[in-house]
Parts: C-alpha cells; structure tokens; sequence
C-alpha cells in the first residue's frame, strides 16, 4: 500500500504519527498546500521510530484535481487518504479517481440547503455528489470508503456492531458526542478555542441538521427531513467521568450513511455544543460571519467564515493547554438479542446500549503530542488503511463503513500495542 495523505492540520500530522508505528503500508507521503507544514509532519512521524525512511513531504492545491491526481501517479498512490475540510472533498475524490486511486475521507461532500424549505426539506444532501458516482468508481473496481474518521468513522462501525451482533430490531441509531474539555490560557484562564475546525463547526451547526425515519422512507426524500439549527435539546450523561451534556441535533454523515445500509426506525446525530458555542454561532449567523461568499474589504475579496477561522487558534496548537475527555459513541434503543455482559437473556427484550470510545487530552499528548479531539479522529482512518491493506476489508463503488464487518475494526483498535493500537472502546447497558 502506498498512502497519499492531503493534509498536514492537526488530524493529519496524528494520523501521520499513529502510521509510523505500523507496518501495513510501503510509502506514506503528506501533502499540503504549505511544504513546510508537510514536512514537519513527517519529521515528526520519522522521530518516532529507528530507521523510519518511508514519509515524505510534497505541495499540492487540494483545490486543484489535476494537481492531486498528478501527484498520486507521481508517488504510485495506491490509496488516497483526504485529511482536509470538506470544501476539499470533490477536488481530491475527483483527482484519486484519475489516478487510479482508491479514496477515503472523513467527511463527506458539501450539502446544500433546500430552497423554499430548508427547515424541513433536504436539498442537495452531505455525500450526494459522491454516492452520484458509484456506478462509475464499481464499474472501475475502484473504493471510496467515505467517513471514515470518529463521527462519522467509528460511530458508523458501533452502530454495525449493534445491528449485527446486539439487536434483533433497532428502534433509534443516536449518534452522541460530548466532552468536559477546557482550553486556558497562559495565565490558567479559560478561553474559547475549537477543538477542531471552526470552518467546518460553522458548516455543520448553523446548516439544518437532517433527521431519518423509516414512516418516512417512502415519501419524496426517502426518510430524510431537516428540522431548525438546535433542535431537540437533551441531556445526554456520558462515560468515564464527563457526565451530563446538553446535546443537540447538528448535521452531519451518520444520519446519511446509516440507513443505506443498516435497518432502523430511527438515526439521529446529536452534539453537546454548550451554551458559549451555541450563543457564539448564532451570533456569527445574525452578523453574516457564517458566510463563505467572498466580499470586497478595502479591495481586499475575502470571505467572513474565512477570516472567523483564522483568527482563532489552529486546534492542532491548542492541545498543551487542553485538559479533560472527548466522548463519542451510538446509543442504540431497540430489542436485544444474544446475552449482554452480565449474562443476562436479552432475546426480545427492550434494550437500550451506549457503545463508546473516549479519548483523554492528557494521554494523546503524552503519547503522540496530539491533542485528543484531533487524534481520537485520526487513529480511525489509520485502523481502516490496516484493514484494506491486509484484506481483511474489501470492496468497491462508494461505501461507508457500515459496509464493513465492525468487528476486525474493533479488535484492532482496543489491542495492545504492537498487535493493535492500544486504544479500547467500551459499551454500557442503560
């Protein structure tokens, strides 16, 4: 396997880290429209193991799909791996096909609101454009295995699991994502700084988050249906010590790639913002900050969401001055089948099951100096890569990774060291 990575932000330089302790792929190269930010990615991931000779550092305009998908041929990509915004998705998607490339991304494609009635009708929806060229990717024996990061990523392989292996019926696959993290400053003050890109925070919060029912799934938009910016406020009491967050519905990949392949009434995405963000994303909307038109400024064309981004601190910076855990998981409702832990009969039982996995800032940074947000995204991907690289997964035309058998992927991931990746997941009976 020979992997072209583009994108050297916070994720990518992790997943570069996580990849240099394994031994699956031949070739790793990291592009970014920045040379020396690549490089110091691999640096980085060369320091961490005798002998490393296998990374190297090139340039691309991830905007520019002839450019991607010259730098693919250049280098023999075998797999092209999109660590950047979603603005990026179609270019790169685009290039890797040309090349000859299979792709993986972990976000999907832009959406687009509906015109007349965003609020309760999708329009274009997130991954349209890509799942458009399906028949195309097969037809060339080709994979694009799309979101296939923490949420969507993971979230995609516990609500597999569930179906497969602890429901016999799935009343609701609920995406829940919450965290205690706080950011200080120098002088031990707290401050506001993403966790990952606010670009892309503003992308998915302020956009109509979307919503699946199978009473629905034979009307117009087969399913799927948008609701208002916050909707459905719930306390969600998360694992290991984070406790309750108040969680609300966002856009996002879950709900999009679920029901196309796992069978359930209901899929929803849910995240616990907090008030500071949530206050803090209306006020952008109200100011026009949210906008990605550019706009004249003294001769200058920008574009607000642009400049909001760049004023705040790259999440890929932030990590020593973060503390506390990151949560994501499913919390599947439904009736049970098999036994649960405890030994207990669940065969037509209600059941209701939260799979999870944390990430603690304190131990990513000791271990990879990689804050915990941006590394619990990246070990996914490169868990996948292993799994495609050995066989163990396979496939073509555009899949998620429900299409995927979970449990190789959470063996894998919860091993020990060298075997697998150190990093276990956990499940709780609610």
């Amino acid at each position: 396997m020979r992997v072209l990575m583009i994108g050297a932000g916070g994720v990518g330089d992790a997943a570069a880290k996580i990849a240099a302790e394994r031994d699956f792929f031949e070739q790793w190269v990291v592009a970014d429209y920045d040379l020396a930010r690549a490089q110091a990615t691999v640096d980085a991931a060369v320091a961490r193991r005798d002998g490393e000779d296998r990374f190297l550092a090139a340039q691309v305009d991830a905007s520019n799909e002839k450019a991607v998908a010259e730098l693919a041929r250049e280098h023999r990509a075998t797999h092209v791996f999109n660590a950047v915004d979603p603005r990026f998705v179609m270019p790169i998607f685009n290039g890797a096909f040309d090349a000859g490339a299979d792709y993986l991304d972990m976000a999907m494609s832009l959406s687009k609101r509906h015109p007349d009635e965003p609020y309760s009708k999708v329009g274009v929806k997130l991954g349209d454009e890509q799942f458009a060229q399906d028949q195309r990717w097969e037809e060339a024996g080709r994979l694009a295995l799309l979101g296939i990061g923490v949420e969507p990523g993971l979230s995609d392989v516990f609500a597999k699991y569930a179906a497969d292996h602890l429901f016999s019926h799935i009343d609701e696959l609920g995406t829940r994502d919450g965290a205690n993290l706080v950011i200080r400053d120098e002088d031990g003050n707290e401050v506001f700084a993403p966790g990952f890109s606010m670009w892309t925070i503003i992308e998915e919060c302020l956009n109509p988050p979307v919503v699946w029912e199978r009473s629905r799934e034979f009307e117009e938009d087969q399913g799927w249906f948008t609701l208002p910016p916050f909707s459905e406020p719930e306390v969600f009491e998360f694992p290991e010590g984070i406790g309750p967050v108040e969680c609300v519905h966002v856009e996002h990949e879950e709900v999009l790639l679920m029901p196309r392949w796992l069978d359930a009434d209901r899929v929803t995405f849910k995240y616990g913002l907090g008030e500071e963000m949530i206050a803090m994303l209306k006020m952008l909307n109200t100011l026009g900050l949210d906008s990605t038109e550019k706009i004249d400024v003294k001769g200058v064309q920008v574009s607000p969401r642009d400049v909001v981004a760049a004023v705040l601190p790259d999440p890929a910076t932030i990590g020593p001055r973060m503390e506390g855990k990151t949560c994501a998981g499913v919390y599947v409702t439904g009736t049970g089948k098999g036994t649960d832990s405890a030994g207990n009969d669940r065969d037509g039982q209600p059941r209701s099951v939260y799979l999870y996995h944390v990430s603690d800032n304190a131990d990513t940074m000791r271990d990879y100096d990689a804050q915990c947000v941006v590394w619990q995204t990246a070990v996914n991907p490169v868990v996948a890569l292993e799994l495609l690289a050995n066989g163990t997964w396979a496939g073509a035309g555009i899949l998620g990774p429900e299409a995927f058998d979970a449990v190789p992927f959470l063996e894998l991931l919860a091993a020990d060291k060298p075997e697998g990746y150190g990093s276990p997941w956990g499940m709780e009976e609610r």
